[in-house]
C-alpha cells in the first residue's frame, strides 16, 4: 500500500486506523531515514517499528565545529502516543508527509 497525503489525514482520526496505516507502511518500507543539516550541525534520523515497543525513533546529532562528538539517542514511542503527539501538536495538515512529521517528531521527541 502506498502512503497518501489523504490516507494519512484519515488514518489519524482514529486510533485503530492508524496503527494500521503505521503497520502498513513499515511492512512495505521496513525503516523511514532522514536527515537535517545546516553546514554547522547535523542531524540524522531513523525510525522503525518494532512489535513490542512501537515506534524506535534513532536520532544522531552533532557538530560540524569540532566540539565533542556525535551523540546517538534512542526513543521507543507506542503507536497511539505517536498519534496523540501529532494531533496535539497539530501535525495532522493534510500537505505534510509522513517523512515530514517523522523528521518534526524527531524533534519532539528527542
Amino acid at each position: 500500500m502506498t502512503a497518501t497525503k489523504e490516507q494519512w489525514k484519515v488514518a489519524l482520526n482514529s486510533k485503530e486506523a492508524f496503527h494500521d496505516f503505521i503497520t502498513n507502511y513499515f511492512m512495505a518500507h521496513k525503516e523511514l531515514k532522514g536527515n537535517y543539516d545546516n553546514q554547522y550541525y547535523f542531524e540524522n534520523y531513523a525510525v522503525s517499528l518494532d512489535s513490542k515497543k512501537g515506534l524506535v525513533v534513532t536520532l544522531t546529532t552533532g557538530s560540524y565545529t569540532g566540539t565533542g562528538f556525535p551523540i546517538k539517542d534512542v526513543e521507543h514511542i507506542s503507536i497511539e502516543d505517536f498519534r496523540q503527539l501529532l494531533l496535539n501538536k497539530k501535525f495532522a495538515d493534510k500537505n505534510v508527509t509522513l517523512p515530514q512529521v517523522f523528521n518534526i517528531a524527531a524533534y519532539m521527541i528527542a
